[in-house]
């Protein structure tokens, strides 16, 4: 059997390390907001190329919190892609603001930046960009609506560390970039964790602040704020798996190489371009017959898994509050398939892989 994802074979080569990390940190006696988590911030922001690096709880506090430190007022506007996963609406959401969504480009499934200036109302406060799969969104245009427009820009790269665009990391371009590092992630810990970047001192230092009770010196708040701390034992894992991230990475780009180059062209396959640099968090193809050919690939012993299902908008939590059609979306959720493509993933693997689908 392939599997889509084998965590246990992903972190084999790193075992050694996080136990000593570990043991590192049981015999420190100091267990949050530590050694661990600061060298962590430090690592990542100089790897990102960013000033700041607040660690954090989860990707989905990281969205919460970037658009809580902004002070928008209740009922104020996000722009974001129809076809995110669901934590980048329910961030707006959870601050008392309304997500408004735009389509995005089907070849590269991130949002179309040509749909964006037609939805901003008086009512509009920032833009929510999404690099999906892996691939950086096209932020030249949408940096300069921003301007245009005096919005505030975040970025959701969750599902983007290291990805490039025009040689820029994800996670610079905008006020914030909020990552998440689920285990899944092509750098992830092994529980939850996230991070927020920012080149904004004042900023950050409200971060730092709202992920512990709003509080910048202990006992005093400042702010309204939450329990939404890094773990010190999730950032010692975190620094072990940072050192290997471009080799991850440039392990996922070379089985994304041999799809790209030997799948059918039946299957529509990630878009390439020359100012893009893609990490393949996600390999997705689209094709009309997904479910019966996912099905196919499962007879044959090879997982896939589908991201996602449903669009943001068919959602029941969602029922009543996003409305509106969204063709392409819908049309994207109804036909995408993920491949497997994990660090742990051999050539030869992907190469079966390859040679099922074509006999579909």
């Amino acid at each position: 059997m392939i599997e889509y994802e084998s965590l246990k074979l992903l972190n084999e080569p790193f075992m050694a390390d996080y136990k000593r990390s570990f043991a590192d940190t049981l015999e420190s006696g100091w267990f949050i907001l530590g050694r661990n988590v600061s060298t962590f911030e430090s690592e990542f922001a100089s790897y990102c190329g960013s000033a700041y690096c607040s660690g954090l709880a989860s990707g989905l506090d990281a969205l919460i919190l970037a658009l809580r430190c902004f002070d928008f007022p209740l009922g104020s506007e996000v722009i974001v892609p129809s076809n995110t996963y669901i934590a980048t609406i329910l961030a707006v959401y959870h601050n008392g603001l309304v997500p408004i969504l735009v389509e995005p480009d089907i070849r590269t499934y991130n949002i179309d930046p040509s749909k964006i200036e037609e939805a901003i109302t008086p009512r509009t406060r920032a833009i929510l960009v999404v690099h999906l799969y892996g691939k950086s969104c096209n932020m030249d245009p949408i940096m300069e609506l921003s301007a245009k427009h005096d919005l505030r820009v975040v970025e959701d790269c969750a599902q983007s560390h290291g990805a490039t665009y025009n040689g820029k990391m994800t996670g610079t371009f905008g006020d914030f970039g909020a990552f998440s590092f689920y285990p899944t992630k092509n750098l992830g810990a092994l529980g939850d964790a996230g991070a927020i970047t920012t080149a904004n001192p004042d900023l950050n230092e409200k971060v730092v602040a709202l992920r512990n009770y709003g509080s910048r010196e202990k006992y005093v708040n400042d702010y309204i704020g939450t329990n939404s701390r890094l773990d010190e034992i999730q950032a010692g894992f975190l620094s072990v798996k940072l050192k290997a991230l471009n080799l991850i990475n440039s392990h996922k780009r070379k089985l994304a190489s041999l799809y790209q180059a030997r799948l059918s062209s039946e299957f529509i396959k990630p878009v390439v371009e020359p100012d893009y640099f893609d990490v393949y968090h996600i390999y997705n193809i689209r094709h009309p017959e997904r479910d019966r050919l996912r099905s196919y690939l499962l007879e044959h012993d090879i997982k896939t898994e589908i991201h996602y299902p449903i669009p943001p908008h068919q959602q029941k939590a969602f029922k009543g509050k996003l409305e509106g059609s969204y063709p392409i979306s819908e049309e994207i959720h109804r036909t995408t398939l993920s491949l497997p493509i994990s660090f742990c993933h051999r050539e030869e693997e992907i190469e079966k892989v390859i040679e099922v689908m074509n006999s579909y």
